[in-house]
């Protein structure tokens, strides 16, 4: 009889109620046969570094981490990845068996892989990108266009000098425009992006038009809920391509997976109607 314990993983937020990420982790523990578990955790702000410290004694191999942690990690971990460090966030954490912490991020893969899967001609270094926000998912999807090759990127938030902060961490090929340019600044922009939460159910609507923008831009936003948001709707009655959201929370979580259950997942239309559903 074998005493092997089965891997432990999970995701910590606070709050953690809304998280699709157990959905989609069990199904592929699932779907594959594997054994395991994948927990919501919830962890307030001031217990995120005792709370992480208890997991890993528990037997944990690592969590996911959500609002309002991603930032904040970078203080307890113990080793951070270069893509985490250069962004300024982390999402995956991984307990290692001397005791210490690892954090990486992986929001940035999500988004670049969403991109591969959905829309297989997207051409990264054929013009700018437009990014609608300045906030941590900002972060990692301006980290992710500048190394797939965007030349440059323009960064449109409502309040202006988290946009400039941003811009300062990225260097020279990153530019602010106010946020009342947002729809002329779509004119030259062959990737757009929303990763405000606008849009999002029981949220306002991003007011903007596609009326500049060019025929070849590729439109995408992180929101999933709806799926397709009245940013997209707007972008596809102009006749533009669009990816939807839901993908990106998909491919983030692959690297994770793989680390904690030793095997890696394939997100296909099996996983997207499993999480949908839910």
């Amino acid at each position: 009889m074998s005493n092997k314990v089965s891997p432990l993983a999970g995701v910590v937020g606070w709050p953690i109620k809304h998280s699709k990420s157990p959905v989609l982790h069990r199904h592929w523990l699932n779907r594959h046969n594997l054994p395991g578990q994948y927990l919501p955790i919830a962890l307030p702000p001031e217990d995120l570094a005792s709370g992480l410290r208890k997991l890993a004694g528990k037997g944990y191999k690592g969590v996911n981490l959500t609002i309002p942690h991603k930032e904040s990690v970078l203080l307890t971990a113990h080793s951070i990845t270069d893509r985490a460090s250069l962004i300024g966030a982390a999402n995956t954490i991984h307990f290692h068996a001397d005791g210490t912490i690892g954090a990486d991020n992986t929001d940035g893969y999500g988004f670049i892989q969403n991109l591969r899967q959905n829309a297989a001609d997207w051409e990264p270094e054929s013009g700018p990108a437009l990014v609608v926000g300045a906030g941590g998912a900002a972060r990692a999807i301006v980290w992710a266009l500048l190394s797939e090759g965007v030349p440059s990127v323009n960064i449109a938030n409502r309040t202006r000098i988290r946009a400039e902060n941003l811009a300062d961490h990225f260097g020279s090929r990153v530019k602010v425009v106010e946020w009342n340019e947002v729809s002329d600044a779509t004119d030259g922009a062959t990737t757009i992006v929303n990763t405000t939460s606008l849009g999002m159910e029981g949220q306002p609507e991003l007011r903007i038009h596609f009326d500049a923008a060019l025929p070849n831009a590729l439109v995408t936003d992180i929101v999933y809920t709806p799926l397709i948001t009245p940013f997209l709707e707007k972008a596809r009655e102009r006749g533009l391509k669009t990816v939807d959201g839901l993908g990106m929370l998909l491919h983030q979580a692959v690297p994770g997976f793989e680390s904690w259950f030793g095997h890696r997942p394939d997100v296909d239309e099996e996983l997207r109607q499993a999480v949908l559903q839910t």
